[in-house]
């Protein structure tokens, strides 16, 4: 399990991870969210809050998921909260998941020089199942060859990559198309993850705002 960075008091927006994510609600971990596969992408310099808070939404939902990096191990997000990869990408690339959540931050300029995690996200795309990207994680749709012909959302310094690789760029917080989930920013989270937790067949979330 990741482990919370021993500076977190130095991180402003700690008490909200804490309020919104540690309060588990027991209906709703014991509908079936056990028998779901996710993956949840780390690596340095992520957006502390784009990694955790669905990391723990998922964990409120049954959900164990993995967290995976080119190599196991510690990682540091950009406001000084650590988590801890659970499996490398060369051992995740094999695997069958049901949802990915790609994370922003710097993190996924790191994460689209490794080729495994750029194959776990083509491999699942091309498969129609459940990819959740946020802020600058489309750069990793563009890297997979998953971006055209797709309404995509994105923090908007990336919209023009977005654009160059054939996405239809739509500028609302959260975006669904199909298996493809986007989000602009933090602030976007709590839209976001009733339509990921919709799109993987977990009941009790229903989907808001412009996705659809």
């Amino acid at each position: 399990m990741p482990v919370l960075s021993r500076n977190m008091k130095n991180y402003p927006a700690a008490p909200l991870i804490y309020e919104t994510c540690l309060i588990i609600n027991e209906t709703e971990r014991n509908m079936n969210g056990k028998n779901i596969k996710a993956g949840v992408f780390v690596e340095k310099m992520y957006e502390d809050l784009e990694f955790w808070y669905p990391y723990l939404r998922l964990k409120e939902a049954g959900i164990e998921p993995d967290v995976i990096a080119p190599k196991k191990g510690e990682y540091a997000g950009k406001h000084g909260l650590v988590a801890t990869a659970t499996i490398a990408s060369d051992a995740a690339v094999g695997k069958t998941y049901d949802l990915i959540v790609v994370p922003g931050g710097y993190s996924p300029d790191h994460m689209r020089r490794d080729k495994n995690m750029i194959e776990i996200v083509r491999r699942h795309g091309q498969a129609n199942r459940t990819l959740a990207v946020i802020c600058h994680g489309p750069w990793m749709l563009v890297s997979a060859g998953l971006a055209k012909g797709r309404r995509l959302t994105s923090f908007f310094s990336i919209k023009d990559d977005l654009i160059a690789a054939g996405a239809n760029w739509i500028d609302e917080g959260v975006v669904r198309d199909g298996n493809l989930i986007t989000a602009q920013s933090p602030d976007d989270l709590p839209r976001l993850m009733p339509v990921v937790l919709d799109a993987i067949g977990i009941s009790s979330a229903q989907p808001v705002g412009a996705a659809r």
